[in-house]
């Protein structure tokens, strides 16, 4: 678009952090909106186990949850495409809001499985829409040489609320006014962010369509799909992106079972060492998005992201059980897998750059592959913990990493463009 250079002059503070000043208000109203969207994610599934419903059943809720969370995320970048990210985040605001209201008023006090599925399943719609909405309107207006960087600080706010912070206001409000009590807090929390980045952002470009009025929806809605034949490199980078937190969306079932009743942790435990993890990966996220703008988003994907991620997923699990009881040991296990789970935010800078004429439809892909895996981790939890049990889960999600690491090696970029997309060695 011809306008799409409406941004302050570089010489900025927050532009020589990577941070568009247009969009400053939008990164506080992200940590926000995801610190409400993850103060449930350490405690919901003991939550619904509490509520005398199986294993299988909340593994179904999260899978349902997670399929939601994988169409809206894919929509993301068609809707910005037509409507612009504004009406998309604010969408997204929407439908959170009102699906956590029918099921803290209904669902949850009735204890009825099916409405608890049907609300929590289309609340799923919300959180992708607002949160990749804005990513998307971060990739429309940062100059390709600080893409990287800026897409730490988004992934900074995201995984600084979900589940980082949010796990922490957990710990911390649970004991005072309950589970039940908390989860109206993280309602609060989310409108909160929401109307701090929907009303805060002072960028035009995200209020308007971003493609020409040419284009229609159905359109946008093929290309978003087609897009991956077009450069088979998005389809690649989609599948990474999947592999990406598939473990940590799996983990969020079956590992608060696993600290508190087998390694002996308790509650408030688990829910500082997810906190933990988390905080050591908002910080690496800064770090290794910054990174990548200097070395190359692709190196930092492959060896820091995949390789290392297929290292600590296991040690995540051999030290708390080797160390039973040693906290400190499990705490230093959970940093270095959020540390390196941080190593694939330069994809979020790689992918537009795959097709620079369709950022809109590489995004889908991109956060398709996001949304996805939080189905496709409770989705492996349901399926084969029955018959390999915990440590056979550490060591399927270890070998996607390293099926990860062989797919990111293919995302190379033509070596004229900037010196991040190009230092793919």
């Amino acid at each position: 678009m011809a306008d799409v250079d409406v941004r302050e002059a570089p010489a900025s503070r927050l532009d020589r952090i990577g941070i568009s000043p247009s969009l400053a208000a939008g990164f506080l109203g992200l940590l926000l909106f995801m610190v409400g969207d993850g103060v449930e994610a350490g405690y919901l599934a003991p939550f619904l186990a509490s509520q005398h419903f199986t294993h299988e059943q909340v593994g179904v809720v999260f899978t349902v949850y997670g399929i939601t969370v994988a169409i809206s995320s894919w929509l993301s970048g068609a809707l910005c495409d037509q409507f612009g990210p504004w009406r998309v985040m604010a969408a997204g605001l929407g439908i959170w809001a009102v699906f956590e209201v029918v099921l803290l008023s209904l669902a949850f006090p009735s204890h009825t499985y099916g409405l608890i599925l049907l609300a929590y399943g289309l609340r799923g719609f919300g959180y992708p829409l607002f949160a990749f909405g804005f990513l998307v309107w971060i990739v429309t207006i940062t100059p390709a040489e600080r893409l990287s960087t800026a897409a730490g600080w988004f992934w900074f706010g995201f995984t600084g609320g979900l589940p980082t912070l949010g796990s922490l206001v957990a710990s911390i409000t649970i004991p005072i006014i309950g589970k039940y009590g908390t989860f109206w807090v993280s309602l609060g929390l989310v409108i909160i962010g929401g109307l701090i980045a929907l009303f805060g952002i002072t960028d035009r470009v995200g209020r308007r369509r971003l493609v020409p009025e040419t284009v229609r929806p159905l359109q946008a809605m093929i290309s978003a799909l087609t897009i991956v034949r077009v450069e088979p490199k998005v389809g690649i980078g989609g599948i990474v992106r999947l592999i990406n937190t598939t473990s940590e969306y799996g983990f969020l079932v079956f590992m608060p079972a696993f600290f508190t009743q087998t390694i002996g942790f308790s509650l408030e435990q688990w829910l500082r060492l997810l906190s933990v993890i988390f905080i050591a990966n908002i910080v690496a996220n800064l770090v290794l998005g910054w990174l990548g703008d200097r070395i190359g988003w692709r190196t930092v994907v492959t060896w820091i992201g995949a390789a290392g991620c297929a290292v600590t997923t296991l040690l995540l699990y051999y030290l708390p059980v080797l160390f039973k009881g040693d906290y400190p040991v499990a705490l230093l296990a959970g940093a270095l897998y959020g540390i390196t789970l941080a190593g694939f935010v330069p994809l979020s800078a790689l992918m537009p750059m795959l097709t620079p004429n369709q950022k809109g439809a590489s995004m889908s892909i991109l956060n398709l592959g996001a949304g996805l895996s939080t189905a496709a981790g409770p989705l492996i939890v349901v399926l084969f913990r029955g018959p390999f049990g915990i440590s056979g889960i550490m060591w399927i999600f270890a070998v996607l990493y390293v099926i990860s690491f062989i797919l990111a090696r293919m995302l190379n970029l033509p070596q004229q463009m900037t010196k991040g997309a190009s230092a793919g060695h």
